[in-house]
């Protein structure tokens, strides 16, 4: 297979996958059966570019020439390799998940949800495949139009005022301010094209400087403050929308960009001589504190990890805008370990939602013995969300301290610091309470797991966040790859 058909073969296999979905509505068998053989094949697509890339290609497909320089194209670089890699294998998982969980939860529309599923996977793999930055804007768009249904999935009112704050913050940042960057890019370079060491070097520094807010902030997936209400909102949705939202696909596509952004429009060397730059890395730091301490006050357990991911992701924020190798190195890896971290305790929360219909933190004492798989998985989510060893979430907190050390900013490793110590005050004490709390009815503890898909499933990537702890020698290298790291 030649790589410009394996890259183009990645971004329409999901949307394939998609009608023949829709077209074995009235037989729930095959149509999951399908889910899985597209996403087990996206898989392989996906890794067959990893191998192009490894042996030293750059993976190029051109759709449609627009203007001169400007094109619908894909090329795929370390970076993009990375986020597809995670999507197209957390699909997979979340596929498997989903089966467990639609069908014991008693969904309806499911049929609805799991082509919409696949239309927005596709628009994440365009997004990461992205060879300019008007591609990724289509296919940043589409992801936000996709996932649209999924939020607004069960039809109540709740989910409809929900869908209508998704879409209006999602919608007003990127059209209000992304694509007035990006034209106002296009005008100044001639180009939209990801180029290593960036394009901005003949721009002066005031109006770079106002590009990268309108950038940073006009990409509202990344949830920065005070365009982050949309996250917890979407919180309405399917349990398995969540793990969309929060690691497979919809946050992970802001982060992702913020990242191209800084990298392959700015370049590191001239990001580090922005004033906005500092200005928004503490914009970054004050979502990490401000999410935390909300997060620390939510009682529902899908609202508490919201407001946990919202933290994360300023995270990934802080890293590309440190404009230092170690700031780019863990907050690139930052993106894999708590997708694997968070899409655990999103699994986890399904399937106590399923198991025993509860969804307050205060009602979950005693829940361990009753469910101690689930639990045991939650334990771990909640060790790389904090970055404790053995778990991978170690690997990229470690790096983002250098980076806050590289600049000597001493202020924002604290930041860092007290956000670990956040996030232990508000994960930590639900497995504890789980498995030496007392019920609060008093009755003893009768196993009641998930269903199995959707226990294999959160088995799988609890088992992966150790995996990263052990052998994250792959990820970093492929890391170090990027721009002029």
């Amino acid at each position: 297979m030649s790589p410009a058909t394996a890259v183009s073969l990645a971004v329409i296999l999901p949307l394939i996958g998609a009608v023949g979905i829709a077209c074995l509505d009235r037989h729930p068998n095959w149509r999951e059966a399908m889910t899985l053989v597209t996403a087990s094949t996206l898989l392989g697509v996906v890794l067959i570019v990893a191998t192009q890339i490894q042996s030293g290609d750059q993976p190029t497909a051109v759709w449609w020439p627009l203007l001169p320089n400007l094109s619908i194209a894909f090329t795929v670089e370390p970076l993009g390799l990375l986020f597809a890699g995670v999507a197209s294998f957390l699909w997979l998982v979340t596929s498997v998940y989903s089966i467990g969980y639609m069908r014991g939860h008693g969904e309806s529309n499911q049929t609805r949800f799991y082509v919409y599923f696949a239309i927005a996977i596709a628009s994440a793999i365009g997004v990461a495949f992205a060879g300019n930055m008007l591609t990724l804007f289509i296919f940043y768009e589409a992801l936000t139009l996709s996932t649209f249904p999924l939020v607004t999935h069960h039809g109540s009112a709740e989910a409809k005022r929900a869908g209508r704050t998704y879409l209006g913050i999602l919608l007003t940042t990127s059209i209000g301010a992304q694509l007035l960057a990006i034209v106002w890019t296009w005008q100044l370079t001639g180009t939209l094209d990801f180029v290593q060491g960036g394009i901005m070097a003949d721009v002066d520094s005031p109006i770079a400087s106002v590009l990268l807010v309108l950038y940073v902030f006009g990409i509202g997936k990344a949830a920065l403050m005070p365009f982050h209400r949309w996250l917890p909102a979407a919180m309405v949705a399917p349990t398995p929308v969540s793990a969309l939202l929060h690691a497979v696909a919809v946050v992970k596509a802001g982060v992702f960009s913020i990242l191209k952004v800084a990298i392959y429009l700015f370049g590191t060397e001239r990001l580090s001589t922005l004033a906005s730059a500092d200005l928004l890395a503490y914009v970054a730091a004050l979502t990490i504190i401000a999410a935390s301490l909300v997060a620390l006050r939510k009682d529902n357990l899908k609202a508490r990890l919201a407001y946990s991911t919202i933290s994360q992701l300023g995270y990934v924020v802080l890293g590309a805008l440190l404009a230092n190798r170690w700031g780019i190195i863990g907050g690139s890896m930052h993106i894999v370990m708590h997708a694997f971290g968070k899409i655990t305790l999103f699994f986890c929360a399904g399937a106590i939602l399923v198991a025993t219909h509860k969804t307050e933190i205060s009602d979950m004492r005693g829940l361990g013995r009753a469910m101690p798989v689930t639990m045991g998985a939650f334990l771990v989510g909640t060790l790389s969300i904090i970055g404790l060893p053995p778990t991978g979430g170690l690997w990229s907190k470690w790096y983002l301290a250098l980076g806050t050390l590289h600049t000597e900013q001493i202020e924002l490793l604290g930041v860092l610091l007290v956000s670990s110590l956040l996030n232990v005050a508000y994960l930590l004490p639900i497995p504890i309470r789980a498995f030496f709390g007392q019920p609060a009815d008093g009755a003893p503890a009768v196993i009641r797991e998930a269903p199995l898909p959707s226990l294999v499933a959160l088995v799988i990537t609890a088992f992966a966040c150790i995996v990263l702890f052990f052998y994250p020698q792959p990820l970093y290298r492929l890391v170090v790859g990027l721009g002029d790291l």
